[in-house]
C-alpha cells in the first residue's frame, strides 16, 4: 500500500472514541511488508487537543493529496482505495514508459465491439448451427 504514496498525514485526539480507523490505518503503515515497499514514505502522526475530528491524508508519489474522513471511512476502505488508485498510476505509467500517449482513447466504434470468444459471439455460432 505505500509503495504508491510519498506521505501519510494521520491526525487524531487520543481522547476521541472515533479514532478507531486512524489507530487501525497507523497499525497497518507500519507493519514489516508495508514499510518494506516503500521505505522513503513518510507516516506522521498529529496528536491532537482540539475537538476536530480524525483525519487521516494521503499524498500520492504524483503528487495528488487525498483526504479522508477518519471518522466514517473504515481503515479497510481507505487501503482498498489506495490500492486502485495506486493501480491507476501503474498503468499509466507503463503507457507513459511505452511512448503511449495518457489518457487511452479508445474510439468510440471500438467501445461497442465483440471480442472473439464472447458469450455474444458464443450465441451468434449456435444460431448459426441451429438453423443453417
Amino acid at each position: 500500500m505505500l509503495k504508491f504514496l510519498s506521505k501519510v498525514r494521520i491526525e487524531f485526539n487520543a481522547l476521541d472514541p472515533r479514532i478507531a480507523s486512524c489507530m487501525e490505518f497507523l497499525a497497518q503503515c507500519n507493519a514489516r511488508k508495508a514499510k518494506e515497499s516503500n521505505p522513503a514514505c513518510q507516516v506522521v502522526v498529529k496528536r491532537r487537543t482540539d475537538d476536530h475530528p480524525p483525519q487521516i491524508t494521503v499524498t500520492f508519489v504524483n503528487g495528488v493529496e487525498e483526504v479522508f474522513d477518519a471518522t466514517s471511512t473504515p481503515a479497510q476502505n481507505i487501503r482498498t482505495m489506495i490500492l486502485e488508485k495506486g493501480q491507476f498510476l501503474e498503468t499509466e505509467q507503463m503507457f507513459r514508459e511505452g511512448g503511449e500517449a495518457w489518457p487511452v482513447i479508445i474510439p468510440e466504434e471500438e467501445l461497442h465491439q465483440f471480442a472473439p470468444g464472447t458469450k455474444h459471439s458464443l450465441s451468434k455460432q449456435i444460431a448459426f448451427v441451429i438453423t443453417g
